[in-house]
């Protein structure tokens, strides 16, 4: 089972070094503040902690140690740095680390170590129930991307669920437009309210469509998502999901990036969203070349055609046979219903609820919506509208 450990740590060195002796368990990297670290904790349910320490900074090292351990007793910490230093070995067993690793020493070392003292201490539990993450992502920039997204977390809130659109894909604000609505708070201001990121916040400053539905979208002038330290969106997601019960994100055009993969990472479903193109398809599949080769978790993903031509080659199951992914669903091409969304800022639910892609639409957030809704008594009224939907 893939693992999440947290290394606190200013030398970027020890820390990619650390990522690669770890691979393919997620190491998150944290360099700024103990309340940040403490917070991934409570995150990730990370019970497992690495602290880089060297002589000049010694001192404030081996106090995160204790603040660390001081506020979550049952983490396990281990030392990280030059073990031919003895001072920095004996300071930071003092402070309350198990054990000790040397920078450069051999990958099946380290794990060896990982793997002991993981045996003996149980996984961390999280702290509050959190919201089911889908991702909707393809290599190739489209706007259509982002019309599917909406729908989809369109239809997860009118099922019931609080829903977050999270749109990072490539147009950006492309969901805005197509939903009508206009913002002054974007993912950039979420990232950088981050500690004050809670239910008020999100409910003063989230824009609202008129479903319920709130929308979160990357702005031009937003920092590339290839830049955001993977410790930050963590803590970005972790919030959301603790004040949402169904995220929806569109990264559909996205440069693969570390960040990127965090989102895979997290994530309950994979939607892997394409066209039947040439074109579209072989970006898409170097990508996930790169990432079964990397060992990206990959088990979660499925395929999702969008504009499918039945008549046009190749069809659906040859392209989920190309990917080596169940095919979720092929998403028909209605164009002047897409056209009109776009241009209306009305959703396919108002212009044309009873077309295929809308009944397609509604069945994909039924599919989403499924692991949330299990234990819950559904009322005859609903299952009459589902039926008629």
């Amino acid at each position: 089972m893939e693992q999440t450990f947290l290394v606190y740590s200013h030398n970027q060195a020890d820390v990619e070094w650390l990522q690669t002796a770890l691979s393919p368990q997620q190491v998150l990297a944290v360099n700024e503040q103990l309340d940040d670290l403490l917070s991934l904790v409570d995150v990730t349910g990370s019970s497992l902690v690495f602290i880089g320490l060297e002589q000049q900074n010694m001192v404030a090292q081996c106090g995160v140690i204790e603040g660390l351990l001081e506020a979550k007793p049952f983490v396990t910490v281990v030392g990280l740095g030059d073990g031919m230093d003895n001072q920095l070995v004996i300071h930071a067993m003092r402070a309350g680390a198990r054990d000790f690793i040397t920078y450069g020493m051999r990958s099946s070392e380290v794990q060896g170590l990982v793997r002991r003292l993981s045996q003996r201490l149980p996984q961390l539990p999280i702290q509050k129930k959190q919201g089911e993450l889908t991702l909707l992502y393809g290599a190739q920039p489209d706007t259509d991307a982002a019309l599917v997204a909406a729908h989809l977390a369109l239809s997860c809130q009118q099922r019931g669920d609080s829903t977050l659109l999270l749109d990072l894909g490539i147009p950006y604000g492309e969901s805005l437009e197509g939903l009508g609505l206009k913002t002054a708070f974007y993912f950039g201001d979420a990232l950088r309210n981050l500690r004050r990121l809670d239910a008020s916040l999100i409910e003063s400053a989230f824009c609202q469509h008129g479903s319920g539905l709130k929308v979160l979208a990357h702005d031009r002038q937003d920092e590339p998502l290839s830049g955001i330290h993977s410790a930050e969106l963590y803590l970005l997601l972790g919030a959301l999901r603790q004040n949402f019960g169904q995220v929806i994100v569109n990264l559909c055009g996205q440069p693969d990036s570390e960040s990127l993969r965090t989102f895979v990472g997290n994530s309950q479903r994979l939607y892997w969203y394409v066209d039947q193109s040439v074109s579209c398809c072989k970006r898409s599949l170097e990508v996930l070349a790169e990432w079964r080769q990397r060992g990206v978790k990959l088990e979660h993903s499925q395929l999702l055609v969008d504009r499918y031509i039945a008549s046009v080659a190749p069809d659906a199951k040859v392209l989920a046979g190309s990917f080596n992914m169940p095919l979720v669903s092929a998403l028909p091409l209605s164009a002047a219903f897409r056209l009109q969304v776009k241009n209306q800022g009305r959703t396919l639910f108002q212009i044309a609820p009873r077309d295929p892609l809308s009944r397609a639409l509604r069945r994909l957030a039924g599919i989403a919506a499924k692991p949330v809704a299990q234990g819950r008594p559904v009322s005859w009224l609903k299952r009459l509208i589902r039926v008629a939907e």
